[in-house]
């Protein structure tokens, strides 16, 4: 027999928690106990698990046996994310580290707590990924890349060695930093640009 799989709640079920279920669903890790949204969705349904409460019930499903996933989308900011992983981690929720079975990531790098790498991810070596990070499907981090914590690397977007991305930055879809540049703390990067810093 297998190992007994882990509980695993989730906050947020719009569009990018529908993403998110698919990749926990295929690491056969995690048993999705239920969803936390806005009160006028609750007992609905995402992708057939139920929303059970809203961010003020969390507190009451904090224990040693339970996990967490931020599966709030982020684009604009990385507050509303950073806000609940802050508020679980203060109370002493265990969070999830969801990978995907089709990503790579190096033995030699690091993945934080409450970041899920999608599918197709290819994270090379000697990587410092983040808490609370979203690394999208398709992306590569490249060598000696370091991503802080609240990050959003979206979908085939590249990361070229060497590079530093500073906390709660977004960058967008098919965009390539050159490498060895940092970006800085809350920064935006549009899709598909080649961005060579400042």
């Amino acid at each position: 027999m297998g190992k007994p799989l882990k509980n695993l709640y989730l906050i947020g079920g719009g569009g990018h928690c529908h993403s998110c279920i698919d990749v926990i669903e295929q690491t056969g890790e995690f048993k999705i106990q239920g969803i936390f949204d806005i009160k006028e969705n609750i007992s609905k349904k995402v992708l057939g698990y139920k929303i059970i409460g809203t961010d003020e019930d969390l507190i009451k499903y904090i224990s040693t046996v339970n996990y967490f996933l931020v599966t709030i989308g982020q684009i604009k900011s990385a507050i509303p994310r950073m806000k609940i992983f802050d508020f679980l981690v203060g109370n002493g929720a265990r969070m999830a580290v969801v990978i995907s079975p089709r990503a790579y990531v190096s033995l030699h790098s690091t993945v934080g707590a409450g970041t899920i790498v999608m599918h197709d991810v290819l994270i090379n070596s000697n990587v410092l990924i983040g808490v609370n990070c979203i690394l999208n499907t398709k992306c590569l981090v490249e060598h000696d890349s370091k991503i802080e914590a609240h990050c959003h690397v979206s979908t085939a977007a590249v990361v070229n060695g060497n590079c530093t991305i500073e906390s709660k930055s977004f960058i967008g879809s098919n965009a390539v930093l050159k490498e060895g540049i940092t970006i800085k703390e809350s920064t935006l990067i549009s899709a598909g640009g080649f961005y060579r810093g400042r």
